[in-house]
């Protein structure tokens, strides 16, 4: 069998997997557990996998899903879910919703920057929950609250949930995770100037918006852009979405006050210090763990990553491992975090795990299709499957082949509505390809999770969880047929900057 036909075999779980899921809408925790035995056929009939090296990769695809991708998401929609139940996401509505009543400051403040906040923090859905939910609160029509935290949540995705997706692209490459993240943020840094622009310009659907908040609309930007280039090149993927978020939330807050002096607030609109920190504690005490975990603090950090463990699954390879760090890794913080502000919150423990139990069983679909994606992402690796896709793309295209690079990434979160698994689906075929064209792996490795952060505003998944935070769910087509121009947009200037601007890291 030659090299060619090797290729169109190994594009056929691709491919059935954007059917699948963009065409025919099919269940994602369906068609995704088909596809990993469609996968495992395909390896073992065609690239002589044996059989017990595919079901050793599926476990190892399966166990690198639960921890840490899904312990993340299940402690974020937690916190999530117990601050609605306490009434404490009450407060954090009225605290945003009271700064200002200019919509389009709203949108920076609450889209932009909070939204920011939560996938920098959290990820996997709840930055477009929790502020298109705010904001339908506040009276803006559901369908463009909607589409405009998914046109926010888009370039923090590459470092959401404190920085899994671009760690797990660098485990999965073999890269540098520093170096990729600083990579990573210097080719988002004009789009997280130019978003800002266009979300102001969307909310009065004129570019007339923009008179009066240039300078605001600016700052949000660039406070952003900045502080996470300068963290992801000295600390990693960790925390650049988290401190840039938070200073560009902080500056356009203090922005709009200051524009805003007149105006009067009500005893009903005040909240008081201790409420207002009590509501916020699970997020701050994130942040602390954060900081004190990181490298910032050696000492702590080196003795947290003796709390981890490196376990032989796959048997294909006898020097392979898979590494899992029990206690400093994203999922256990957020949930440590939530745990010990429920308690200053004076909440029972029994209760908060209830609300724990509940959110597990709630998420018992995403279990499948994330378990079924990143198991399909390691037979696909371990086979060969991934260099083929990897040498056909490269043959067809040839030199031009960073021109898709981002779309690739695009595709990726398309079909799994995630920057994480769009980076374990196809990190290993991008620089494979860098390598074989004499490419930086680590700039078109980082082009796959730019490219990403495009497809999110136009993944089912987070198309869904968008309709269901607003009350619009039978509108996904509407959603998807306005996002989809951006996307196109966002993928085909993100080509033009991966092609033409391999040199521009020698600037910096």
């Amino acid at each position: 069998m030659n090299d060619y036909m090797l290729f169109a075999i190994a594009m056929i779980p691709v491919l059935w997997l954007i059917v699948s899921l963009g065409v025919l809408k099919m269940p994602a925790h369906k068609t995704c557990s088909f596809t990993v035995i469609l996968t495992l056929a395909i390896a073992i009939i065609c690239w002589r996998m044996k059989f017990i090296d595919g079901i050793t990769a599926t476990v190892e695809g399966m166990a690198i899903a639960l921890w840490p991708i899904l312990l993340v998401i299940v402690a974020a929609l937690f916190t999530y879910n117990l601050a609605v139940e306490t009434k404490t996401m009450d407060v954090i509505k009225k605290m945003l919703s009271s700064i200002t009543t200019d919509k389009r400051i709203q949108v920076l403040i609450l889209a932009w920057g909070f939204g920011g906040f939560l996938e920098a923090v959290a990820g996997y859905g709840t930055a477009v929950a929790i502020p298109a939910s705010i904001l339908a609160s506040l009276g803006f029509n559901p369908l463009f609250a909607a589409v405009i935290c998914l046109l926010a949540n888009t370039v923090p995705t590459a470092f959401g949930a404190l920085g899994i997706p671009v760690t797990t692209l660098a485990t999965v490459t073999g890269l540098e995770v520093v170096h990729l993240s600083y990579v990573t943020s210097i080719q988002l840094a004009g789009f997280i100037v130019l978003i800002p622009f266009l979300l102001v310009i969307l909310t009065e659907k004129s570019i007339k918006a923009l008179k009066g908040v240039i300078g605001i609309t600016l700052v949000s930007g660039i406070t952003f852009a900045v502080p996470q280039i300068f963290i992801a090149k000295y600390l990693g993927a960790d925390l650049p979405a988290l401190v840039a978020s938070i200073c560009s939330m902080a500056c356009t807050i203090l922005m709009a006050k200051a524009m805003n002096k007149e105006k009067v607030e009500t005893k009903e609109d005040k909240i008081g210090l201790k409420e207002g920190v009590l509501a916020w504690l699970p997020y701050i005490l994130l942040c602390g763990l954060i900081l004190i975990a990181s490298p910032l603090v050696p000492s702590i950090n080196s003795l947290l990553a003796k709390a981890s463990s490196n376990i032989h699954i796959y048997t294909g390879d006898a020097t392979s491992t898979t590494a899992f760090s029990w206690i400093n890794t994203p999922g256990m913080m957020i949930l440590i975090a939530t745990f010990i502000a429920g308690l200053i919150q004076k909440l029972k423990f029994t209760y908060m795990l209830d609300v724990l139990k509940r959110t597990i069983i709630q998420l018992k679909t995403s279990f499948i299709t994330i378990m079924s994606i990143v198991a399909i992402s390691k037979i696909m690796s371990h086979s060969g499957m991934t260099s083929s896709i990897s040498f056909g793309l490269c043959a067809i295209t040839g030199s031009f082949y960073p021109l898709i690079a981002p779309l690739l990434g695009a595709i990726g979160t398309f079909v799994t509505g995630s920057d994480t698994s769009a980076n374990i689906l196809f990190g290993a075929l991008q620089t494979e390809a860098a390598k074989s064209l004499s490419i930086d792996p680590y700039w078109i490795a980082a082009a796959n999770t730019a490219g990403a952060t495009a497809g999110k505003m136009i993944s089912p998944q987070s198309i869904a969880i968008a309709t269901s935070a607003t009350g619009l769910i039978g509108s996904e087509g509407k959603i998807l047929s306005t996002t989809v121009k951006y996307c196109l947009g966002y993928v085909i200037i993100l080509g033009l900057i991966v092609y033409f601007g391999g040199g521009v890291l020698t600037l910096f």
